[in-house]
């Protein structure tokens, strides 16, 4: 049970380590950070999205996504449509420096899934993430009965 344990806590870990630092590598010469990144990817490939959407959509609180955007919009990469509407429901759309720069992290993220994908069958990829996506759930559950147990 422990090597399971182990094994298992090891290769996220790595995994994730590995995804951050691809991510700073390839987008050092526009010092950006993994959070900008991600938000950028969104943006690009969902064609504008709000700050709330952005929080699902990269897994991330409000407080570093709104860190992000704020970096973002400082950096001309992102603008906000509406300077009327609460922040966090406002679309956040791409400007044309976000846009060329969403490009290339699309890009990059396409090339480097065909890299990693090279070894498996698409089969085999279909049941990596079927039983990925059960382990991501079943570690949501158990947090959330340990928040519940917390807060009575």
């Amino acid at each position: 049970m422990q090597e399971r344990f182990e094994t298992f806590t090891m290769l996220i870990n790595r995994i994730s380590r590995n995804i951050r630092k691809i991510k700073n590598q390839e987008m050092a010469e526009y010092n950006l950070k993994s959070a900008h990144i991600s938000c950028l990817y969104y943006l690009y490939t969902d064609n504008g999205l709000t700050s709330t959407d952005l929080c699902e959509r990269c897994e991330e609180d409000k407080a570093t996504i709104s860190r992000a955007i704020e970096y973002l919009e400082k950096n001309e990469y992102l603008t906000c449509e509406s300077k009327t509407a609460k922040r966090y429901k406002s679309q956040l759309v791409l400007t044309s420096k976000g846009n060329e720069v969403g490009k290339k992290i699309a890009d990059k993220i396409g090339a480097v899934l065909r890299e990693i994908g090279a070894g498996m069958t698409e089969e085999e990829r279909k049941e990596f993430y079927r039983c990925l996506a059960i382990i991501s759930n079943d570690i949501e559950l158990i947090t959330k009965k340990h928040e519940h147990k917390v807060t009575k």
